[in-house]
């Protein structure tokens, strides 16, 4: 009889990829698969696309505010997600429940705990989340994505999975030529992210403009993001050797054609990152919970293969000199030791992490 699995994913990128790539994996190798997600999650789209089965539970995050009347409005939801998700157990009847991060987990983790069912817990970042957290009181299994300095129970790092699409062999120069780019040029791909890019984007547009005034042999390719497009492309105006895309379903292509990646430090990110063995510089989104982007990008820059710039005052000056030594030094040195250093890091290959996390969920 094939294994059922309910995997409970989604909220933001980094919470639902690794779900989606561990899904897809175990769906190919013939078990028995359901989503759950939370109402009205545009990860519902990506799951449709792939004839992946999901399942919606009304629910959201816990409240970060001194309005009691928020929390009875978190509470009815909380008490909806609970009923919503034993029903779903009731129904399909799982032999491993597990979560890949953000509320959503919770009630999945916490209804399946109290039928006997066993449940796994997958965090990406160096920081646990908080309905990791309390989740990893009930659970039978804590997979961890990066290492984490506090010890956590029936814990194990196993990397954070990454989309199949990644190992693909990328020819830089169809890529490139494909966006009318030269692929004789540095190349350098920018992007912020699902949340809290407009300050990013900003600083970007200052920061390439002057680089591209400067350098003759630099092209960018800036990923704004649908909600930023217009006002971003029309911010660069005719400016020379930039590409403004609002999306883009390739990013896989993209990372491996650049030279130098800017972008946020989310887990899902870093994983990618690592396994193209792509120098970056990570800016932390100085609003994620615990300030976790900030120690996830500590982790690539303590080996030397990314640089950090966090967002504060003199932000956009900061960025510019640290993207002018990058991309500037002799014979592109700096770049070349820092994709060197990616061998430092002692980290589970995340191509592997589907197939590793899959062995293990199916001894549990």
């Amino acid at each position: 009889m094939n294994k059922r699995f309910l995997i409970a994913a989604g909220g933001t990128g980094g919470h639902f990829y690794p779900g989606f790539s561990l899904g897809r994996l175990l769906n190919k190798q013939d078990c028995r698969v359901l989503f759950i997600v939370r109402k009205n999650d545009p990860a519902a789209q990506v799951l449709k696309e792939h004839n992946l089965k999901y399942r919606e539970i009304d629910f959201c995050a816990l409240p970060r505010t001194l309005n009691i009347f928020r929390y009875f409005s978190f509470l009815k939801k909380l008490v909806i997600a609970l009923l919503q998700t034993k029903q779903l157990i009731e129904e399909f009847q799982p032999d491993v429940a597990v979560g890949t991060g953000g509320y959503v987990s919770f009630p999945l983790i916490f209804s399946a705990h109290l039928k006997g069912i066993k449940t796994a817990v997958h965090d990406s970042n160096t920081k646990i989340g908080l309905s990791n957290k309390v989740c990893s009181y009930f659970t039978d299994l804590f997979m961890l994505g990066l290492p984490v300095n506090k010890k956590i129970r029936n814990s194990r790092l196993v990397g954070t999975p990454i989309r199949p699409e990644f190992a693909e062999k990328v020819d830089r120069s169809k890529v490139l030529g494909n966006l009318a780019l030269d692929p004789s040029f540095k190349t350098v791909l920018l992007f912020g992210g699902s949340q809290g890019a407009k300050a990013l984007n900003n600083a970007l547009i200052d920061t390439v403009k002057r680089l591209v005034a400067e350098n003759d042999n630099l092209q960018f390719i800036h990923i704004s993001g649908e909600r930023w497009y217009q006002n971003i492309s029309n911010k660069y105006g005719k400016t020379n050797r930039v590409l403004v895309l609002p999306y883009s379903n390739e990013i896989y292509d993209l990372i491996h054609a650049c030279d130098l990646v800017v972008c946020r430090s989310g887990a899902g990110t870093l994983a990618e990152l690592i396994y193209c063995q792509k120098p970056a510089i990570l800016v932390p989104l100085p609003t994620a919970a615990a300030n976790h982007q900030f120690y996830n990008a500590k982790v690539l820059q303590s080996v030397g293969c990314a640089a950090l710039v966090e967002e504060r005052k003199v932000f956009s000056k900061e960025l510019y000199l640290v993207m002018d030594r990058i991309l500037n030094a002799a014979n592109g040195s700096i770049l070349q030791t820092m994709q060197e250093n990616f061998s430092k890091l002692d980290l589970p290959d995340p191509m592997t992490a589907s197939e590793r996390i899959a062995e293990i969920l199916k001894k549990l």
